[in-house]
């Protein structure tokens, strides 16, 4: 391990807990003992909040590394990493405070991290499945580790029960293979034709009728820009009550995800248009991959041998944000073409880590 501290400005950029997570995964992956101030800084609640808080002592427990500053609301941490270990783990937002902290943000923290580790790992993790702000869980399922499976990184996302805002007591199963050797490059600049557009509409204790609303309206807005699509939908198992629809746009090359949640008062109708709306702005854009979707490969982009790029739908905030994040690590150069808010490029020559 290197005894060299790395610091990190949590306000730096959108400001936000995306910097924490991919902060302290890096850390862990590379041996480097950091020091992270002014967490989530450009949050309305500023400081560690419970899946934040759940993501970093589990990041600890897998490296077996030192923590300090790890405290409900603390915007400074130090982390002291060990040796990264395989094995079966559970990691539940409620053992810190009652909440829907995402699951997926906390999966999006140790996977890469225990894709390092010798041996294949499962993870059980309890929390909010789908919640504002986080990567739905089955998003990250069916877009997300597709899109990486290429690259050497190989893992398993099963949602045995959802988690809603504001009580969360979702569950989810986790594995994750190690990585053989390094990581390949990854090359997403042309997505080629539409193969077909698929969704989920999700109700859990609520009536069916809505999940089939939300499936209609959207089927709906879609045929009428003559994209065809096939939408199930689901009364899904789980504590407390809610709705979600994720509609999936496979292309030859790429996949592209779009998701959005109801909530008391919000019409299914709304719901769906929020989905489909994205999905019609990214379609429109003819780029490879969509926003949400870039700055969750950057990792894994500074980590893989060779040059690795695509082109994405919007150049975001929390991209530019991660790539900052990478390169104050690693000795890579993101070379980012396009402006915020607009199409872009994105290539990167990877340090090709073992």
């Amino acid at each position: 391990m290197s005894n060299k501290w790395t610091e990190i400005n949590g306000s730096h950029g959108e400001g936000g807990g995306q910097i924490l997570r991919t902060a302290l995964s890096l850390a862990a992956i590379l041996g480097k003992p950091i020091k992270i101030t002014n967490i989530r800084a450009g949050r309305k609640k500023p400081g560690l909040q419970p899946q934040h808080l759940t993501g970093v002592r589990a990041v600890a427990e897998i490296c077996g590394g030192k923590l300090r500053g790890d405290d409900l609301l603390s915007q400074k941490i130090e982390f002291e990493p060990g040796e990264i270990k395989s094995g079966n783990y559970e990691f539940d937002v409620m053992k810190v405070k009652s909440s829907a902290g995402s699951t997926g943000m906390i999966f999006q923290q140790i996977a890469p991290v225990l894709a390092f580790a010798k041996e294949r790992s499962t993870v059980t993790l309890k929390g909010g499945t789908h919640t504002a702000w986080a990567p739905p869980v089955d998003y990250l399922e069916r877009v997300f580790l597709p899109t990486v499976f290429d690259m050497g990184f190989h893992s398993r996302l099963e949602i045995v029960s959802y988690g809603w805002f504001p009580m969360g007591q979702g569950e989810v199963k986790a594995t994750i293979n190690p990585i053989k050797d390094s990581l390949l490059p990854l090359t997403l600049m042309d997505r080629g034709s539409l193969k077909r557009i698929t969704g989920t509409s999700v109700v859990a204790n609520l009536p069916l009728s809505i999940a089939e609303r939300q499936k209609e309206r959207a089927w709906g807005k879609l045929k009428d820009r003559k994209l065809a699509s096939e939408i199930k939908c689901v009364s899904a198992k789980g504590i407390g009550q809610g709705t979600s629809i994720l509609l999936v746009a496979e292309f030859e090359n790429s996949l592209a995800g779009f998701s959005a949640l109801g909530k008391r008062g919000k019409p299914a109708e709304e719901v769906a248009d929020e989905a489909v709306n994205e999905l019609l702005k990214y379609y429109k854009s003819k780029m490879c991959i969509e926003k949400h979707l870039s700055d969750q490969l950057v990792l894994y982009m500074a980590l893989a041998k060779g040059k690795s790029s695509f082109t994405v739908s919007e150049i975001s905030n929390h991209l530019l944000t991660n790539i900052w994040v990478a390169e104050q690590f690693l000795k890579v150069k993101f070379e980012v073409k396009g402006n915020v808010g607009e199409p872009g490029e994105v290539s990167v020559e990877g340090i090709e880590f073992k």
